[in-house]
Order: structure tokens, then sequence, then C-alpha cells
């Protein structure tokens, strides 16, 4: 009776240096972002520019702009207080104080009430700052320097060049104390955030380059190790690593694939995960026949594995065969197209 063969599709091993690439995933988040909250209260007023999600923005100009007019008053009254009092003194400092007075007078004649209040001139002594404090010059000083940088909270400037990527507030609208207004991020530059197994904290370094790629394998990027944790998760026994990417086609909330450059292997080579057996051992083929020598596994990736203690010049399979056993007959073929069973 005439025996089935299986023609198989073979290897010749030859051990390399193989590198360990660890894949990974997750989403991408703007490195710059900011969440915009108020610290007053008034009424959002129009700008140049809608506010809406999507607004471009340069960096120093104006993002928000509260109503402040009744408040600009009582900042400016309070200016105008401090100017009077320094004012009510000048007769005084000309006669106790005629060294100090010519700073004082340059300072008063510096004074515009439409501009920020400039800071007090330089007290000499003793004698000037009784004098000057106890007729409250310095506290009035104080008041109106608070005031004025709370004044400066009622315009809200873009602290970066970006984008708006929430609005939640419109113009016209009451704004309150403490109320979120907006989220603004930079969309030149980008940050994802993988976990990966803590056998490989040691050899991750900051500024490797790591290859990424979205979902469909169709566009592929190049970032680098920007941090790495220095804690590991308790639960998942994972370290936090933080991969930087610039390009113009990224967006926020995008997922993409990471591969990560971990280590190199020497004398290994990489085979298929579905080639290694259960029992820690891989099929090779002697003499037109199956056997089974033990190999010892170093990493394991999605669909591949890396093997060491594989002699070279062992023949391999190449591709599983279905019913494999240790003695069975086949007949070796190292062709990459498909074959088919051959009888003899």
């Amino acid at each position: 009776m005439p025996k089935v063969v299986k023609t198989v599709l073979t290897d010749t091993v030859k051990n390399t240096t193989v590198p360990i690439v660890i894949q990974a995933n997750g989403n991408l988040t703007a490195k710059q972002r900011v969440e915009l909250y108020s610290e007053v209260q008034g009424i959002f007023k129009t700008g140049n520019k809608l506010f809406k999600p999507g607004q471009k923005y340069n960096q120093g100009e104006t993002l928000i702009r509260i109503d402040a007019s009744e408040y600009y008053a009582s900042v400016q009254s309070a200016k105008s207080n401090l100017y009077n009092s320094i004012a009510a003194i000048m007769p005084d400092l000309r006669l106790d104080f005629p060294d100090v007075f010519p700073k004082w007078q340059s300072y008063l004649n510096g004074f515009d009430l439409n501009k920020t209040t400039p800071k007090l001139p330089e007290i000499s002594n003793e004698k000037e700052n009784y004098f000057i404090t106890g007729r409250g010059i310095v506290s009035a000083y104080y008041n109106v320097k608070n005031l004025e940088q709370r004044l400066a909270k009622y315009r809200i400037t873009a602290p970066f060049s970006g984008i708006l990527t929430e609005a939640l507030v419109t113009e016209g609208t009451l704004v309150r104390n403490g109320q979120k207004l907006a989220e603004f991020i930079n969309p030149s530059v980008y940050e994802m955030e993988v976990a990966v197994s803590k056998s490989f904290g040691s050899v991750l370094k900051e500024g490797e380059n790591v290859s990424l790629s979205n979902l469909e394998k169709t566009e592929n990027y190049t970032g680098t190790v920007s941090r790495v944790n220095g804690n590991i998760d308790a639960t998942t026994q994972t370290i936090t690593v933080f991969i930087e990417v610039k390009h113009p086609d990224l967006k926020e909330g995008m997922y993409l694939e990471a591969n990560l450059d971990a280590e190199k292997v020497d004398n290994a080579i990489e085979i298929d995960r579905n080639l290694l057996l259960d029992s820690q051992e891989i099929y090779v083929v002697k003499d037109s026949l199956l056997d089974v020598i033990p190999a010892k596994p170093i990493h394991f990736s999605d669909t591949k594995v890396i093997l060491k203690d594989v002699p070279n010049g062992t023949i391999i399979l190449r591709k599983p065969v279905p019913g494999a056993y240790a003695g069975m007959r086949v007949k070796s073929s190292s062709s990459t197209t498909t074959t088919k069973d051959s009888i003899k």
C-alpha cells in the first residue's frame, strides 16, 4: 500500500542577533494642553475671533475677555487715591526731607493713571521709612497692585500657539468664578502613553526612536521615548512609557501602535509562535523524518517567538504541519510557493 508523504516548507537555521521589539498601543494626547478656568465673574465679551472648537490662536493672543468696566473703575479710584496721598506729603518732604524730595517728585511726574502703577521709589533711611509708612503710602500702593493683578484676570491670553478643542461658553454668557471655560492644546507635539512589562524597565532609555503606525498600517510615523515612569503598576506589573511624536497629520485621540526596540539577543532565531510546541520543543527534519528538539524561548510577541539553543544548519519547519508527530515521513521543500501533498 503506498505511503502518503507530506511536502513541508522548511528553513535552515542560521543564528544571528535578533532585536526584541515590544509592541504596544495607545491614544495620542497633546503634550501641551491647558484647561481654562475663570477666576472672576462677568459677561463674556465678543472678540476678534469666534470662541469655538477648532479656532486657532497665536501665543499672546486674547482668548477670552470678560467685561471689567465696573472693576476697572474701582482700580482707577484706588490709583487716584494713591496719587493724591503722595501729592499730599510733597510739601512736608520738601521741608523735612529735601534730599529725598527729588525722587518722589520724579515718581509723581511719571505716574500715569492709564498705565500700570510704577514701583515706589527705594526708601533710603529709617526716618523716611517711618514718614512714608506712617502716611499709609506703602499699604495704599500694595492695595493698588493687588487690584491690578485681579484686573489682569479679566483677560485670558493664549499661553502658546494652538487650537481650541472644547469651548463651554459663548459670547454674551455670564461667566462665574471657578467655571471651566475651554480646553486649549498645541497641535504640533503629541504624546502616547503605553504600558510595557517591568522586565524591560532597565533597557528602555529616553531618547530612543520608536516606530509608530496606524491600525490600518497605511501610515508610519517616528517618535522618541520622552519619559519613563519610575513607578511600577502594582496591579499589572507594567511600566508606563511616554512616546513623543510630531506630524501635521496627527490629531488628538488617534489610536497608534508602537514598536519599541528593547534589547538584542545574540545567537538566536525568530519563528512563528505556532511552530513552538507546548513542551518548549520545535519540529526539525532529519533524513526525511520529523523529529523534535528542545528550544529556549526568550521573548514572545503577538505572532513571533525568539529562540536560543537551536544549532546552526538545523532544518526546521517554516509552516505548521497538521497532524505532525515525531517520526512522520515528510518531503522537505524550501520553496516559498504553496505546495500540495505528494504521494510516493
